[in-house]
């Protein structure tokens, strides 16, 4: 009758929130069905990216996301590239397997740490983590505040200066997924949309065989044979986050 009557309470809380506009947020709350059973993860392959693929799978993630392009350093992104020397700049001199790639470029992204630093210092619980290991943002419920930002060693938040709706062309907007708020952070949510819906994250489909996805807690899942077959690395293993986003060198 108490767990009823939580549950009851929560779904009215969300109702106020206005999450009606995006229904999935409701599961994503949850963790998605048998998301206790998951917990998923990306491979990047760095031998195979190259400038088009990477590009490829910025513009599949931005794209269906209404991520605006915006031309300054008040930039919005999801996913975006930098160098292996800004990507791991405390593995460089330690790891001879990417002291030689300081220039080569890799793409970056929310890693969805298992322990993310983000989550616990949100005053309003706007970032939280599901079952299954996604790092959520609610937009409704974010108030600005940028504690998260300062949090995430990362830098994979990005926060809107600008009413994002002006970068946007009316025509290419993406009716699937809501827009944002000027004063709202944003990031990366593993298209946990299309997962609900039993669908791989739109850059690892653009990709095409570059970045591989899967449930990190299953040994037979594509991602863990991959793992298990070759050298892979995790951005700032040292601050205990425990990320979700292999790279595989």
């Amino acid at each position: 009758m108490r767990a009823n009557r939580r549950k009851f309470l929560k779904i009215a809380g969300l109702a106020t929130l206005g999450w009606s506009v995006f229904p999935n947020l409701l599961r994503a709350s949850e963790g998605g069905e048998g998301a206790g059973h998951v917990r998923w993860g990306l491979a990047i392959d760095t031998k195979k990216l190259n400038d088009e693929v990477m590009e490829k799978a910025i513009v599949a993630c931005h794209k269906n996301h209404n991520v605006p392009h915006i031309p300054d350093k008040r930039e919005i992104k999801w996913l975006w590239k930098t160098t292996f020397h800004k990507a791991f700049p405390g593995q460089m001199l330690d790891n001879m397997h990417i002291s030689e790639y300081a220039e080569k470029e890799t793409l970056v992204l929310c890693n969805h740490c298992d322990n993310p630093p983000c989550v616990r210092v949100c005053p309003t619980k706007a970032t939280f983590k599901r079952a299954d290991g996604i790092t959520m943002m609610d937009f409704h419920r974010c108030i600005g505040c940028r504690y998260c930002m300062a949090a995430c060693p990362f830098g994979a938040r990005s926060f809107n200066f600008y009413d994002p709706k002006k970068f946007l062309k009316s025509e290419e907007i993406t009716t699937q997924f809501p827009t944002r708020t000027k004063g709202v952070v944003e990031k990366c949510l593993l298209c946990y949309e299309r997962l609900d819906e039993g669908k791989k994250p739109y850059c690892v489909e653009a990709a095409e065989g570059v970045i591989y996805f899967g449930n990190l807690n299953d040994p037979e899942s594509e991602i863990r044979k991959v793992l298990a077959e070759r050298y892979a690395i995790k951005r700032k293993p040292e601050l205990g986050t425990f990320p979700s986003v292999y790279y595989l060198i």
